[in-house]
């Protein structure tokens, strides 16, 4: 039996342990080859962030660079899947890129405005919060336009805080591990467990509906539309309350950000 259908026999985590014990590129390789399927499902789940000024090829080649960097200073030790460690890795490269350009297209900012426009109009008018039959009629856009500007919208939202977050780590990715030698670094985890306090502290201080909406919507995982109907309100609303909530929570994170700062600063002098 040759060497490569030896190393197809094996799981990936004993392929895992075998690379830290030998090193060997071909094992390397294979692990590589096996896990591509994740960096093109995220590159496609992703790519609203980055098609304006890269390609999903670039994408797809930049995350297997981050596959095999990810390979070598993964610890087996550590309590942590490895599709899980370098997911993480690949997507903190993709908002890495989105920092350093102007992410949000103008198609998107416009589109969402004029939404969320045409939803304090008709909420002036009628009395009530518009369905989407009502704003899309209005602004006379098909339906997976709304559905399409406000999952967009959505993202970018959430994104804009994993940058913030990013900013209090000390410039890292938010949503990026770093290496071992400097997660195990005192002053490394005692930021993370205030960064947590601290985030923990703003979503306590939202409204009971955001709180809600926040847990149905990354706890549980529903979409805007399953959240209308456990809410019974409709989903433009939804898409209102959860947009006030994550702008909430910037704020929030980034008045931290500017008071550690003066801190540091004050420190200094």
């Amino acid at each position: 039996m040759g060497t490569q259908e030896l190393y197809k026999e094996k799981s990936n985590e004993e392929l895992l342990k075998l690379y830290k014990e030998t090193g060997s590129l071909e094992i390397k390789q294979e692990i590589v080859m096996r896990y591509i399927y994740l960096v093109k499902s995220i590159a496609l789940q992703m790519r609203d962030i980055y098609l304006s000024f890269v390609q999903v090829d670039d994408i797809i080649n930049e995350g297997v660079i981050a596959i095999m960097s990810a390979i070598d200073k993964f610890d087996l030790e550590k309590n942590v899947k490895f599709e899980t460690y370098i997911s993480k890795r690949i997507k903190g490269m993709i908002i890495d890129l989105a920092r350093k350009q102007d992410w949000v297209p103008r198609s998107t900012r416009k589109n969402t405005r004029d939404i969320e426009d045409a939803v304090t109009t008709l909420y002036n008018k009628l009395g009530y919060y518009p369905s989407v039959q009502e704003v899309t009629e209005y602004l006379d856009i098909s339906t997976e336009k709304y559905h399409d500007t406000m999952r967009k919208a959505a993202l970018f939202n959430i994104l804009s805080l994993d940058m913030v977050l990013a900013e209090a780590q000390g410039n890292e990715i938010g949503v990026k591990i770093s290496q071992g030698e400097v997660q195990d670094q005192p002053e490394e985890q005692y930021l993370k467990k205030e960064l947590s306090e601290v985030l923990v502290a703003a979503i306590n201080k939202l409204k009971e509906n955001e709180q809600l909406v926040i847990s149905l919507y990354y706890i549980d995982e529903l979409n805007m539309r399953q959240i209308a109907d456990v809410l019974q309100v409709s989903e433009p609303r939804v898409s209102q309350i959860h947009a006030n909530a994550i702008k909430k929570l910037r704020k929030h994170m980034e008045k931290f950000n500017e008071e550690r700062e003066r801190k540091d600063v004050s420190g200094v002098l």
